[in-house]
């Protein structure tokens, strides 16, 4: 049982991405729009973001990922090209909700596929009063 590296490259990324971020993987379905049509259970959890890095050469970014080779015990168990790429935050260390007394919220589909937003919810805080 070791902690072992992969290094997941990208053109784009989202900006919302930081260390500490848990990356999965999806196999198989097929992309539409920005958005993978495969069933949950070919999602599988790869590991934890440590670094993102643009790349200066390739021009792209470089995100090592650490994962145990447990799960993973060959590279072909690895995510590979087609596959769906998607994070979430550590539920441990974003805890909090929206604090302030204005928002403004931008909603962008930089995809050229229609895509249809069936809802969309906040919470937040009032920051001080």
């Amino acid at each position: 049982m070791a902690i072992q590296k992969t290094v997941l490259s990208f053109k784009k990324v989202n900006f919302s991405l930081q260390v500490g971020d848990i990356i999965y993987f999806t196999s198989g379905g097929v992309k539409i729009g920005n958005f993978n049509s495969s069933q949950l259970q070919n999602t599988k959890k790869l590991g934890e973001v440590r670094k993102i890095e643009y790349n200066d050469v390739t021009e792209e970014f470089d995100i090592d990922v650490y994962y145990d080779d447990v799960f993973y015990p060959s590279n072909s168990d690895l995510p590979s090209s087609g596959d769906y790429i998607s994070f979430v935050k550590d539920k441990r260390l974003n805890t909090t909700s929206l604090l302030g007394y204005y928002a403004s919220i931008n909603f962008v589909n930089d995809s050229k596929e229609k895509a249809e937003l069936f809802s969309f919810g906040s919470e937040f805080s009032e920051s001080s009063k």
